[in-house]
């Protein structure tokens, strides 16, 4: 779980009071990300768009080596499928 400093969350009727100051924060870098409360449960965070990118980038290698890894993995489980198979004639 990430940890959020008591000025990094605000409430949603704060950012729908101040959203200008609020993404002029995340902006000119005075503030990394602010996470939203409603109802006193974080819901969701504003990033600055680089950070996003990022992040989805690095998401996004994290599951392709996922996916080449499973795909590996079959490839092995199906290699000794069929070194197993074994055929006998009798004549």
């Amino acid at each position: 779980m990430i940890a959020y400093k008591r000025d990094e969350i605000i409430s949603a009727s704060e950012v729908a009071r101040g959203f200008s100051h609020i993404l002029n924060s995340i902006i000119n870098r005075s503030k990394d990300k602010l996470a939203i409360s409603k109802n006193n449960k974080l819901e969701a965070v504003i990033l600055d768009i680089e950070e996003y990118e990022r992040l989805q980038t690095v998401y996004n290698l994290f599951e392709e080596a996922q996916i080449k890894e499973m795909l590996a993995q079959r490839s092995k489980e199906d290699l000794e499928v069929s070194h197993s198979k074994t055929i006998s004639i009798d004549l």
